[in-house]
Order: C-alpha cells, then sequence, then structure tokens
C-alpha cells in the first residue's frame, strides 16, 4: 500500500546555479549535441546570420531554464520493511543492477541486513555491549573507505562506565570486519576501538556520534555531543561539544588545527562550540555541512570550516528550555554563524546528499542536502549555492518522526523513528 505525499512549500524554492544544473543534464545534452551538429553539417540555418544563439544553445538554455521553474517533485512511499527504534542505515555495494541492501541499526544494540528488493531481514551477531536508555544505545554505522578489500565497517555507540562510574555514559567508536556477508549468519569480528567521549558524564542525551569519512577516504569525521553539560563545547580539554577528525586508525592527523597546543585531547578536534550534531555530509565541491539541534528554538544548519567555533552555549538563535534569553549569534561575528536557522525548530535527526548515480528518481534535489525532522515529522530538502549560502527549498510532510534519510545512486530511502518504524522507499 502506497501514501502519496501531500506538502505544502513554507519557503520560496532556489535552485543551484546553471552550471551545476548543466551537470546533471549534459547526458541528455550531448545526444542532443549530436543532433544539432549532424543538422549543421548539411544545412547552415543553424547557425543564425545575425550570430544570435546556435539552436542547440537555446535548446540548453529552454532545458535549463524549464528545471529551474519546475514543480515541486511529489512521490509516493513503498514500505519495505519494519524495525524498532531504527537509528541509522548506510548502503553495502550494489552488484551489477541488483536492488540495494542496506545496514540498519537498532538503538537497543541490533544490527540488520536488509534486503530492499524483497523486505527480508538478517540480523548480524558479534555487536558489543551497548547501554540502551534515553538517547542513548547502538547509533551510526559506515563502511570503510577500503570495504571492497577489508569487509570493514565502523560503528559508534554508548557504553557505561565501570566501577563507582557505571552511572555515567559515553559514545564509543569501533572498527570491525564483517563476515559471512553471503550467509543466513553474518557477524562481526576483529573488533578494534578507534575513538570514545572523554569524560563520560550522567544523564543520557546528547551523544550526536554520528560518523562520516571524508570524499577521499583519509579522514574520519565524528560528531560528538556536548552530553545537555552546555559548558564542555568550550572546553578544550574535552572532546564533548566538538566535531572530531581523525584517520582511519583512530590516530590523529599532524594538520588538525588545535595540533600545537600541547593537549592530546584537543588534537583531535576540527571544530568547537557545537550542541547535538546529528547530521553530516559533504557536497559536491567538498565542503562539510553539519546540522545541530537548537534548545527551544534555533536548529541550525552549519558549514563546517578548520578551527571555527559555533559559539554554543555561549550564543543561539533560541533561547534556554527554561525561557531565558541566550544572546543571538548576530552579538557574537567572532563565532560561525548558522547558514540556515530554524524557529519553530525541526528537530533534525540526519542528513543526505542527493547525487543521481545510476538512477535519478528526483532530477530536481539534484546536489541538495536532505533531512530528516523528528517533531517536524518531515523531509527537508536544502539547496546550497556555490557562494556558501544556504536555503530551504521544500518541505515534506512525513506524517510521522523521521529518523534517517540515505540517497543511495539516486534513489532515496527514509527511516521512521520509534517502534514499529516503517523502512521506505521514496518513489516519484
Amino acid at each position: 500500500m502506497t501514501n502519496i505525499i501531500m506538502a505544502t512549500e513554507r519557503h520560496t524554492a532556489q535552485t543551484p546555479k546553471n552550471k551545476r544544473l548543466k551537470k546533471y543534464i549534459a547526458l541528455s545534452l550531448a545526444m542532443m549535441s549530436l543532433l544539432f551538429s549532424t543538422a549543421a553539417c548539411s544545412d547552415k540555418s543553424v547557425i543564425e546570420a545575425d550570430g544570435n544563439l546556435t539552436e542547440q544553445q537555446k535548446t540548453e538554455d529552454s532545458v535549463v531554464n524549464e528545471f529551474l521553474h519546475s514543480e515541486k517533485p511529489t512521490f509516493t512511499t513503498k514500505t519495505v520493511a519494519t524495525f524498532n527504534e531504527p537509528w541509522a542505515m548506510t548502503a553495502l555495494p550494489t552488484i551489477n543492477d541488483a536492488a540495494p541492501k542496506l545496514l540498519v541499526t537498532q538503538k537497543v544494540g541490533a544490527l540488520f541486513i536488509v534486503d530492499t528488493a524483497t523486505g527480508a531481514k538478517t540480523a548480524v551477531t558479534g555487536l558489543p555491549k551497548v547501554a540502551y536508555g534515553g538517547q542513548g544505545g547502538l547509533g551510526d554505522i559506515v563502511l570503510a573507505p577500503d570495504f571492497a578489500r577489508s569487509n570493514n565497517i565502523y560503528l559508534s555507540f554508548v557504553e557505561a562506565g565501570t566501577g563507582n562510574g557505571s552511572n555515567k555514559f559515553g559514545a564509543k567508536v569501533i572498527r570491525a570486519k564483517l563476515t559471512d556477508l553471503d550467509t543466513d549468519a553474518p557477524r562481526l569480528q576483529r573488533t578494534m576501538p578507534i575513538w570514545q567521549q572523554i569524560p563520560k558524564v550522567k544523564g543520557q542525551g546528547h551523544y550526536s556520534h554520528r560518523l562520516l569519512f571524508s570524499p577521499d577516504g583519509q579522514y574520519l569525521y565524528i560528531s560528538s555531543g556536548e552530553r545537555q553539560q552546555k559548558t564542555p563545547a568550550q572546553d578544550m580539554s574535552v572532546n564533548l561539544g566538538k566535531i572530531i577528525r581523525l584517520r582511519a586508525d583512530g590516530s590523529v592527523p599532524t594538520d588538525n588545527p588545535f595540533t600545537g597546543n600541547g593537549s592530546d585531547i584537543a588534537a583531535q578536534f576540527w571544530t568547537t562550540g557545537h550542541r547535538n550534531v546529528l547530521g553530516m555530509a559533504f557536497d559536491d565541491e567538498g565542503r562539510l555541512w553539519a546540522h545541530e539541534m537548537g534548545p527551544r528554538g534555533g536548529d541550525e544548519f552549519n558549514l563546517i570550516v578548520k578551527g571555527n567555533n559555533y559559539g554554543w552555549p555561549i550564543v543561539s538563535n533560541g533561547r534556554n528550555y527554561s525561557g531565558t534569553d541566550i544572546p543571538d549569534h548576530d552579538t557574537r561575528p567572532d563565532f560561525a554563524a548558522p547558514k540556515i536557522s530554524w524557529t519553530p525548530v525541526i528537530s533534525p535527526s540526519s542528513m543526505s546528499i542527493y547525487k543521481g548515480g545510476k538512477h535519478h528518481d528526483f532530477p530536481a534535489w539534484q546536489g541538495n542536502a536532505l533531512i530528516s525532522g523528528l517533531s517536524s515529522k518531515a523531509l527537508i530538502v536544502v539547496n546550497v549555492d556555490d557562494n556558501n549560502r544556504a536555503t530551504e527549498r521544500y518541505r515534506y510532510d512525513m506524517g510521522e518522526r523521521i529518523r534517517s534519510v540515505l540517497n543511495v545512486d539516486g534513489q532515496v530511502w527514509v527511516l521512521e523513528d520509534g517502534n514499529n518504524a516503517k523502512l521506505l522507499k521514496l518513489q516519484p
């Protein structure tokens, strides 16, 4: 059974610049070019005598203009499988034109391989013990850049302390080998610790623990939430409230911005002053974008730049939950301000950059950031342009809290949040 997504647009649509659009339509225009060049050999009227645009150029501009003013795409949803409290997903490499298989985590500590063609789920064994509760449990999953050779994956999860610290918690990242993929009993082996939050603290919120590899596969980025403690985000002696940059083996790159201050902890940091970053993605230009949950208002969409401080908890475009004011970003230009700020909040939970790949299900989204929303129960489409500006283009009412969104070769998958949460494929 499919559901038609009927949504209204909250903001005026903005689209990428023409040169980015022309990249997308290059294949079809190339075909047109062949046709027109053939005509030009036998018919000089293709090029106008007064030196105006050729028919090919007119056609190209017409296609771009139509794309720029295209109506908001619509889609239906197809339910593929259901989960209890899923948190993240990633795609295994596809073979030929087969439907993708997804790896899906559940907060309680379960990992499944999902055949999107049939909806069949296969549990993976050998997972670490997780501290489940609140916002804690099994978190993000990404493939190692050399997965085709190594079968390694990276997982984030929450672990409890030991002894007198058993009531304190922190996020941890491990690397493990995913074996027996073609059997009914896949499992994790050769687990290796990569990173952990320091210190562990009481409470079970704002772990963040989102994972992302750089486009060249050399660096692992980890978002580390401030654990609802506020002050750690500006404390250079702890790695809470930061975005971390490491090599794939967990070592610290020598060109990180704070390697020269004598602190092994600060050497991990790429940026500081974060609250709860749950989505990170690189765009086609190699820029790193991240969204961040604000307090009472002030959700953020940020361009992440080496060494920048993003201001939490000193500035925010939201207010404290108590209702007390927080100075806005424009009062402190020394802190990096968000490119978009949302009040009311959207509660952003994940992000994926749309790229056509083998499929072009939603060409109007090409190069845009797809953001899943929890309290907003929405899929939000954000455009970023060549001048580092960002604008919300479209908002789709999904009717349920959305935990994750993933683009796989131009097809889009979303995960609902909570119990009996659906894995949905968006169909244009």
